[in-house]
């Protein structure tokens, strides 16, 4: 899990920061799934074994989204860490840009 501090002089508030740093794991989570699903799309296996059909096609879907979710919460490749200092600020630009033209983006 991405451990992110409040930097002083920041306009973010807690609250901010946690949903930015949740979007990054998401999107992280995202090309893992993607990752994943190509994995074990390569993987042959023997309909005696698995089955096979769209019982196997499906379980291994959920399979792979389950993988992902958990490798992304648990740090997964860093494409959080490292999306995640330029998503706060442009989270933090998009405040102050607020603050310059209230009400410009709701």
């Amino acid at each position: 899990m991405l451990q992110t501090v409040k930097q002083p002089g920041s306009t973010l508030t807690a609250a901010q920061i946690a949903k930015v740093r949740q979007q990054a794991e998401d999107f992280e989570g995202v090309f893992l799934n993607t990752l994943t699903k190509e994995l074990f799309s390569s993987i042959k296996t023997d309909e005696s074994a698995m089955g096979g059909g769209f019982g196997e096609e499906t379980w291994r879907s959920m399979q792979s989204e389950q993988l992902a979710s958990e490798m992304a919460k648990n740090g997964g490749l860093g494409i959080a860490d490292q999306l995640l200092p330029d998503l706060l600020a442009m989270q933090e630009a998009a405040n102050n840009q607020n603050t310059i033209f209230p009400g410009a983006y709701k």
